[in-house]
């Protein structure tokens, strides 16, 4: 009975030399057809980097003369001492403070200064006064002083100006031991509170707050869009005090969020020059679960734009009662946010911040070289990951 009788294809038989030739097809087109095929070879994959990431320092940590008084400590800041601290640590990029009413030719000497140096000018920190000054005349004349301060710090390249408006001075009111025998800088909301003092700029409620923002905003951001300056509010220190705190109702005062009252605060000028010196710690002290809730708020503002410097402070607890520790042992770890400004294509500085104290380091140089390391470290991490 032949084959074909019983059933069997009228292919031949496959001999060993065709079955080779078949499974090798069959193989190279798995290989063609489908990426995960045994025989494909593993893509090479490449870091997502952001080039543009940098630490920088700041009028937190000048290295200088020991005995000058911190405000002589500022105009010390472009010494060879402090430029060679700096860049030991891996820091070129700056953010001075200054106050008042700014000298040019002061300015243009820092940037020399700098320049030789090989270190960039990145920011300057402005002082608080127009907040203080009441409207009229005094409020005019402190509008004008900033507008022609923008237009200095133009002169000499200067792109960023940093402000933090503290009708109410930063408060802390306690100190918690820390690791090393450090101390935490600490703050837990009084009991009391209704009780303390009004402070010395008087009542102000919350409506007339943010009229005076409204009106800085307004007339400043337009000023700083023709000179290429961009204004970069650090969130009030720390956020959510109840309204009434010291006879202030702050601009992020309870019940508005810290998030929210950012979000206000950018609406009323939609600038790509009104935006943010986004302080995390301070971020953190008007949160509740900081962990989570954190990130959200880097990501939304780094996708827009809005942030022009990022102090780097990290903190244990929360609203109403938290410490500033070490940048590596507080409630986030940092690498997350780096990772969301090297998406966002972030290219400003990352600046520690506060830092805790010790008595054989009274001035930070010791906690202030920690945390540089640390922000190098994570950047570089962060820019060498293979992103699946």
């Amino acid at each position: 009975m032949s084959r074909k009788q019983i059933g069997h294809s009228e292919s031949p038989m496959i001999n060993r030399r065709n079955f080779q030739k078949v499974i090798g097809t069959s193989l190279l087109g798995a290989t063609l057809t489908n990426p995960v095929s045994a025989l494909t070879k593993p893509k090479k994959l490449k870091p997502k980097s952001n080039p543009l990431l940098h630490v920088g320092g700041d009028y937190h940590v000048v290295m200088s003369d020991d005995s000058l008084s911190y405000a002589m400590r500022q105009k010390a800041w472009t010494n060879p001492r402090n430029f060679q601290y700096h860049e030991r640590h891996g820091v070129r990029h700056l953010t001075n403070s200054m106050e008042g009413a700014w000298n040019l030719d002061e300015m243009k000497q820092w940037k020399d200064d700098c320049d030789r140096a090989g270190m960039t000018w990145e920011a300057i920190r402005m002082d608080s006064g127009y907040i203080y000054a009441i409207p009229g005349a005094d409020q005019v004349r402190k509008l004008q002083e900033v507008i022609e301060n923008v237009k200095k710090a133009s002169a000499v390249g200067v792109k960023v100006i940093t402000m933090h408006w503290t009708l109410i001075p930063i408060r802390r009111n306690g100190h918690t031991p820390g690791r090393g025998g450090s101390s935490y800088h600490s703050f837990k909301l009084e009991p009391n509170w209704q009780d303390l003092p009004v402070e010395k700029y008087g009542k102000i409620n919350y409506d007339q707050y943010w009229e005076r923002i409204r009106y800085f905003l307004t007339n400043i951001i337009p000023v700083c869009a023709q000179y290429d300056v961009r204004m970069a509010v650090h969130p009030y220190d720390p956020p959510g005090l109840p309204r009434g705190y010291q006879g202030v109702d702050n601009w992020d005062a309870a019940p508005a969020t810290v998030f929210d009252s950012l979000k206000k605060y950018e609406a009323i000028v939609d600038s790509p020059y009104n935006g943010f010196q986004l302080c995390l710690g301070t971020i953190m002290e008007g949160l509740r679960d900081p962990k989570t809730e954190l990130p959200p708020i880097v990501k939304y503002f780094a996708e827009k734009g809005k942030i022009y410097q990022i102090h780097m402070r990290n903190v244990r607890g929360g609203l109403h009662d938290f410490q500033e520790v070490y940048i590596d042992e507080g409630e986030v770890d940092f690498i997350d946010v780096i990772r969301i400004l090297r998406d966002s294509g972030y290219a400003w500085s990352i600046c520690p911040d506060h830092v805790p104290t010790h008595p054989d380091d009274p001035r930070g140089y010791q906690a202030f070289a920690q945390a540089f390391g640390y922000i190098r470290g994570m950047i570089d991490s962060a820019n060498k990951e293979i992103i699946q």
